[in-house]
C-alpha cells in the first residue's frame, strides 16, 4: 500500500529545514514507502534511475542465485552501456563537443568500504567493469583520462569505438546549431522527430542493492554532460558525489547536473540524513532542499524566481530494505525490484513541473 507525506508530515519530521528560504514555498510530492527488510533471501531489494528497469531486473535476477551485489548491480547496468540506444550511458553515449565519448563510472561496496572509479575514459564500452578493477587490483581510488585507458587495457578490454551513428548526427546537428556565425550549416529541412528527441537525451544510471545478508553496493556510470568540454568530469566517478555506500546506514546515487552535486557530495550526505533516522525518500528530499538553497547564491543556477534551473534527482536504500527517491523538479519515476515486482514507481519531487 502506498504511503502519501504530507509537507506538513516531511516538516514535522525535522527534515524539511534548507529551501524554506526560498521564495515561494516549493510544492512536492512523496513516492511509495518501501516495507523494512525481513531476513534471508527474501529481503533481497535493487533500486536505480528510471531508465534502469532491465537493471534492476537483471540484478535480482544474480542476488536470487547467490551473486555478491556489486557484481549484480554492475552486470545490471551493463546491459544500459552496452545499448547502443540508451544516448547517456556507454557505447552510443553522446560525445563531448570535439566528437569523442568520454565515460565516468564509480563502484562502491559496503562490506570493506572499499570503492574504484573512472573519469574521462575513451574508448571502452564498460567503464563500470574498469572501475571494479581499480577497486580491486590497485591502491587507487579513482584513475583518469589515458592512464584509465591503458590500465583497461592492460587488463584485456577491447579499445572500440563508441560514437554511434546516431550520436553522431546528434553532434551534428548540435555544431550546425549553435552559432550562426560559423561554416557549419544545418540542413534546410527540419529535423527528424527522433533525432530531435536525441538531441535531448541526457542522464546517467544509478543502481544500488542489498542482498540477503543486509551487505549493500552500489555503481553509477555515465557518458556525463552531452557536448562538454574534453576532459570534463561530472559527479558519477566521485565517491560521496555521485554515489556513496555506507554497509552500517545504506546507499544513495544520483543523476542530474554533476556540478552542483559535487559542491554538495549529495550522496554521501543523504547516506548521513538516513543515518540520523530518515527514511530514504525523506533524505533525498532533504539533500534537495540543501542543494536549492544553495543554489540560489549562484546567478547562473537558478531563475527569477528563485528556483533551480537544473536537474537532479536522487536514489537511496536503507540497511532496512527501505528505498526512496526524490527529483528536483517532478513528477519523476525511478526502478525498483522489491523482489517480488520489478517496476518504475513515483519518485517525490520538490518543484513541480
Amino acid at each position: 500500500m502506498s504511503i502519501k507525506t504530507t509537507r506538513r508530515d516531511f516538516l514535522k519530521s525535522g527534515a524539511a529545514l534548507g529551501a524554506a528560504a526560498l521564495a515561494g514555498a516549493p510544492a512536492w510530492s512523496a513516492g511509495a514507502q518501501a516495507p523494512s527488510l525481513p531476513a534471508g533471501p527474501s529481503g533481497l531489494r535493487v533500486v536505480a534511475s528510471a531508465n534502469g528497469v532491465r537493471a534492476t531486473d537483471k540484478a535480482m535476477d544474480l542476488l536470487r542465485n547467490g551473486a555478491d551485489p556489486l557484481d549484480a548491480v554492475i552486470a545490471g547496468v551493463n546491459i544500459i552501456e552496452d545499448d547502443p540506444n540508451d544516448m547517456s550511458v556507454g557505447y552510443g553515449g553522446l560525445p563531448n563537443e570535439e566528437g569523442e565519448v568520454e565515460l565516468d563510472a564509480s563502484v562502491m561496496r559496503g562490506a570493506t568500504h572499499a570503492s574504484g572509479a573512472v573519469a574521462a575514459i575513451k574508448n571502452i564500452k564498460n567503464p563500470s567493469k574498469v572501475a571494479k578493477l581499480v577497486m580491486e587490483r590497485t591502491n587507487h581510488c579513482l584513475i583518469a583520462g589515458e592512464g584509465a585507458l591503458k590500465f583497461a587495457q592492460a587488463y584485456g578490454f577491447p579499445k572500440e569505438n563508441l560514437l554511434t551513428e546516431k550520436a553522431r548526427e546528434a553532434w551534428l546537428r548540435w555544431k550546425e546549431g549553435l552559432s550562426e556565425k560559423d561554416d557549419w550549416y544545418p540542413p534546410a529541412k527540419d529535423l527528424p522527430e527522433n533525432l530531435r528527441t536525441a538531441l535531448m537525451t541526457y542522464g546517467t544510471i544509478n543502481c544500488l542493492a542489498i542482498d540477503g545478508r543486509g551487505d549493500l553496493a552500489g555503481v553509477t556510470t555515465t557518458s556525463g554532460l552531452s557536448w562538454k568540454r574534453p576532459g570534463r568530469v561530472g559527479d558519477s566517478p566521485i565517491i560521496g558525489a555521485g554515489l556513496y555506500v555506507d554497509n552500517v546506514i545504506g546507499a544513495a546515487g544520483s543523476t542530474g547536473f554533476g556540478e552542483v552535486n559535487i559542491l554538495n557530495l549529495s550522496s554521501f550526505q543523504i547516506v548521513q540524513f538516513m543515518g540520523q533516522g530518515m527514511s530514504p525518500e525523506q533524505a533525498c528530499l532533504k539533500q534537495l532542499e540543501r542543494v536549492a538553497d544553495k543554489a540560489r547564491l549562484h546567478p547562473r543556477l537558478h531563475g527569477s524566481d528563485g528556483k533551480p534551473n537544473f536537474g537532479m534527482s536522487y536514489y537511496a536504500l536503507n540497511k532496512k530494505g527501505e528505498f526512496g527517491a526524490a527529483m528536483m523538479t517532478g513528477p519523476g519515476k525511478f526502478s525498483v525490484h522489491d523482489g517480488t515486482t520489478n517496476a518504475l514507481r513515483d519518485g517525490a519531487y520538490l518543484f513541480k513541473a
